[in-house]
């Protein structure tokens, strides 16, 4: 495309976050030849992607008959919106000057200036504060079912999951793949999840609902072994549960904004009733971080359609759209796929110089025979972070040109290797150097912090 933008330092419109909602905002915005700039979101408020990209099968989306994984649904958003123009800059938004024309955007990468900004940041789930859930989390406490579910500390034993909606509901059923039981605790009498998750909860008999029901404290050594509980008409108890999964609610990610932009009571964008019009002109929002009542993908991709169309409107009104003009109309369709095989190895497609193997064969090999240092991701299939953080590793082998070689271990079929490792959750990184384990990072990290660390040993 042929940037035709008087200013080409200044963005026609900034997207914040990655989810439902900021993609399907850059795809309209794209498609209006804007060229829009999408803030990924890093660290803050979560991985990008959103929450779908912790949850497991979309079965209400609409198009999928069959359901979609989450984090494959936002994969195949991300690619649409690339595939039509949108650049995505990877990184935070720390802070926004509304009182400057272009707008000014501070990253933790630097400073990008804008004629408009369309806010979709999501919301965060939120933790409970029990009594020593710092030193048990990630030890048997999680916010993610979906993301820590697989890891073999939780393989036939007894699970709990605190709330009563749907995610909670989700993520109770889906536990009970790998627990020998799934304790449901409920602080209210009833569950607030939809009809369809509660007979579904209800049906599964590996599932006991506990009602009235409080966590007051996490008891344990290394890891998580026991939970101290407060019930409205039995008093004080204990279960043995090795994880606790906690599924509260969420807070809307609009710390960033420093109060600049009015908001509600809930913390959450104040607009006006189906309308993404914020209180400062030219900044729209869309999505969860405007929505405490729905909070549903379609809702979110609904309002990011709303909130481009409007910006749009609002770019030529005042005479500051500079669009970019397509040499081809239509561009060429993309595939979600990636350069590196994703076929798990065996003896006979085992190569010793490849850049990227899967499986626990390649491990075996590599760590035995390669001389060079060995970047190990331990993932699960319904990992959002793992969506996330794969493509990043992936890139950082790539511009190290073959002097480091990636392995993927799938926890879900090779336990046995990822209990050895002691993982306790995905996405998992270990780098290796002449067998022995130079560094260790647990969920999404930087790039750069992976290659600055190969680079250290090399």
């Amino acid at each position: 495309m042929e940037d035709t933008r008087k200013d080409s330092n200044v963005e026609n419109v900034v997207i914040i976050g990655s989810g439902p909602a900021g993609y399907t905002a850059a795809i309209y915005a794209a498609r209006a030849n804007l060229q829009p700039l999408l803030v990924t979101g890093f660290n803050s408020g979560g991985i990008p992607g959103g929450q779908l990209m912790t949850t497991t099968f979309v079965e209400n989306y609409p198009g999928f008959p069959d359901g979609v994984l989450g984090p494959e649904l936002m994969d195949l958003m991300k690619v649409q919106a690339e595939r039509w123009g949108t650049n995505l800059y990877e990184s935070d938004v720390v802070s926004i000057d509304t009182e400057v024309r272009p707008f000014e955007l501070k990253t933790l990468d630097g400073t990008i200036k804008a004629n408009s900004i369309i806010i979709a940041t999501g919301a965060s789930a939120n933790r409970l504060g029990v009594k020593n859930e710092d030193k048990f989390w990630s030890k048997g406490i999680s916010a993610c079912a979906i993301c820590d579910g697989a890891t073999p500390q939780f393989r036939n034993e007894e699970l709990a999951v605190i709330g009563g909606g749907d995610s909670a509901c989700e993520e109770a059923a889906y536990l009970t793949k790998y627990g020998s039981k799934v304790h449901l605790l409920v602080r209210s009498n009833k569950l607030r999840a939809s009809a369809a998750m509660v007979d579904r909860v209800k049906a599964n008999a590996k599932i006991e609902i506990h009602w009235n029901t409080k966590v007051e404290k996490a008891n344990g050594n290394d890891w998580l072994e026991k939970i101290e509980t407060i019930n409205v008409q039995d008093g004080k108890g204990e279960i043995n549960v090795k994880g606790l999964f906690y599924a509260i609610g969420h807070t809307p990610n609009t710390k960033f904004l420093e109060n600049k932009i009015d908001l509600d009571k809930k913390g959450y964008i104040a607009c006006k009733s189906g309308r993404p019009e914020t209180s400062i002109e030219g900044i729209f929002a869309a999505g969860d971080v405007v929505d405490s009542e729905w909070r549903q993908g379609v809702t979110a991709a609904g309002t990011g359609c709303m909130a481009a169309l409007a910006t749009e409107r609002w770019l030529s009104e005042r005479n500051l759209s500079k669009t970019v003009v397509r040499e081809i109309a239509e561009p060429e369709k993309r595939l979600n796929s990636s350069d590196f095989n994703e076929e798990e190895v065996n003896e006979e497609t085992f190569d010793l110089n490849s850049e990227w193997q899967k499986g626990s064969y390649a491990l075996r090999k590599l760590y035995h025979e390669s001389k060079k240092p060995l970047l190990v991701i331990f993932s699960s299939p319904s990992c959002g972070p793992c969506h996330v953080l794969k493509p990043q590793l992936k890139r950082v082998i790539k511009e190290l040109e073959g002097e480091v070689q990636g392995i993927e271990i799938d926890i879900d079929k090779d336990q046995e290797i990822a209990k050895q490792a002691g993982i306790v959750g995905t996405p998992t990184v270990q780098l290796f150097k002449e067998k022995l384990l130079k560094k260790q990072w647990q969920g999404v990290k930087q790039r750069s912090e992976f290659k600055q660390a190969i680079k250290n040993i090399l």
